[in-house]
């Protein structure tokens, strides 16, 4: 199960980096969202894997460490938050600048001749 969680996170890490470094906006507000799922699956799995933990440790037994889920909970907040910063900064430059480049270039290749 450990090593599906750490390929799973590494695929997830290596995706959104490709996709952040694009010139588009929509593939960098994807990549941003990739690299925010990547981070949450990493927090969750630094809490250990336990299929039987319990909520409320009764005795020396195994159980479930509450941290991870609270840093999970507040990184998924975060992260929608940054996407929909994102995307209302993404809509503005489209609107001031009349293209969707990250650097707001203008590409010849768009242009209608």
């Amino acid at each position: 199960m450990e090593s599906l969680y750490a390929v799973t996170t590494g695929v997830l890490s290596a995706c959104g980096l490709f996709l952040t470094l694009r010139g588009r906006t929509f593939p960098v507000v994807v990549g941003l969202t990739l690299l925010s799922y990547a981070v949450n699956l990493f927090l969750f799995s630094m809490g250990g894997l336990t299929t039987d933990g319990a909520v409320i440790v009764d005795g020396p037994s195994d159980y479930a460490d509450p941290l991870p889920q609270a840093l999970v909970l507040t990184a998924i907040v975060i992260g929608f938050a940054m996407t929909a910063f994102a995307v209302i900064l993404a809509m503005r430059a489209r609107g001031d600048l009349g293209n969707d480049h990250v650097d707001g270039e203008d590409n010849r290749e768009d242009r209608a001749s």
